[in-house]
């Protein structure tokens, strides 16, 4: 049979001393002599009591010292996507700095009130692919910062992605180009799929929307056009589906000159996959990429992309957390000229 849960005064009792003395041995080493908090903890270990309701503490404290980082995707992607571990990195790098802790979340919105006592504010890594999730974190007493996207009245970090977009396309594109966007997250579809006319994301909700707007704007300004058939959606990043696409739009017909990719791992599977079909680069092929990873810098040929810091972007948003900054921060980015372009 179960035994009943002991209470602080249960154990006060059994061992004949007050309350505060437990509760001092647990969380005040400091008001009893050494030899006393050990014959104290020692008798609590034997009885079965190890120490007061640390959720209790938390809601009578108002505060955990723990900071939940809210994901966008499952955390066994996102800890393997380079982009987002590296923003982890930062996340924790200035949380550690300060006594605090991490806890990556990645549930629906009616689980995240299970955690919503447990947790001192939220950073949202990306926006939520469940809309009540987003909104469920919003209506919350608890600051709040997001990362590549925005929440009504709630300070973000972001770099200006529409403009890092239309800057490396008007560097990749001439005149007579036949132009392909390979887009990430563009619409609500589990598969990979040429838009066509899917309703968009909205510009919120999705930097990808907004680096869409500055391919096009580069792509107008070159006197080019683009239909919805010659752009991609990619439901992640990495594996099958970019894979995918770039098989895809590889062996379109006729063939793009020039492929805007939305992420540098998008870009890489499109640049093996080129080279696999002889195709040449970038005589025959330009391909542009977006985030600036560490793979990017190792390719042959070198990949021309957008770099951003994701790690200043974890530290940024962590720093504004804790600070109680209220002030959205638009941080820097480097065009990179590589040579796939």
């Amino acid at each position: 049979m179960k035994k009943n849960k002991l209470t602080l005064k249960d154990v006060a009792q059994q061992l004949g001393v007050s309350t505060a003395t437990i509760s001092n041995a647990f969380n005040r080493p400091d008001q009893l002599s050494a030899s006393r908090r050990q014959e104290i903890l020692t008798a609590c270990e034997r009885i079965g009591y190890h120490g007061p309701n640390k959720a209790a503490q938390i809601l009578r404290k108002g505060h955990s010292n723990i900071v939940a980082l809210v994901l966008a995707d499952s955390i066994e992607y996102i800890v393997s996507d380079p982009v987002a571990s590296t923003l982890i990195k930062g996340v924790s790098s200035v949380l550690q700095a300060h006594g605090k802790h991490l806890l990556l979340y990645a549930g629906d919105a009616q689980s995240i009130r299970d955690v919503v006592d447990f947790v001192d504010g939220f950073i949202c890594y990306g926006a939520p692919r469940n809309v009540q999730l987003a909104e469920e974190i919003n209506q919350q007493d608890k600051p709040v910062v997001t990362v590549d996207f925005n929440l009504p009245g709630r300070p973000a970090i972001n770099i200006d992605n529409q403009q890092a977009a239309y800057d490396i396309a008007r560097k990749a594109l001439n005149k007579d180009d036949k132009v392909a966007i390979l887009g990430l997250r563009l619409i609500d579809a589990p598969t990979t799929c040429r838009i066509y006319d899917s309703p968009l994301f909205e510009e919120d909700r999705s930097i990808s929307h907004r680096r869409l707007d500055g391919y096009l704007r580069a792509i107008e300004e070159a006197g080019l056009t683009i239909s919805n058939d010659w752009i991609w959606h990619i439901p992640e990043s990495g594996g099958k589906y970019s894979r995918q696409a770039a098989q895809e739009v590889l062996n379109s017909a006729p063939r793009p000159t020039t492929i805007l990719c939305m992420s540098d791992i998008i870009a890489l599977e499109v640049l093996q996959c080129a080279l696999s079909m002889g195709i040449k680069v970038p005589q025959e092929l330009k391909i542009t990429g977006f985030d600036g990873i560490d793979e990017a810098a190792r390719t042959r040929p070198y990949l021309t992309t957008v770099c951003q810091s994701s790690v200043d972007k974890g530290k940024a948003a962590a720093q504004l957390l804790l600070a109680g900054d209220t002030n959205s921060q638009q941080l820097p980015y480097v065009l990179k000229k590589g040579e796939t372009c």
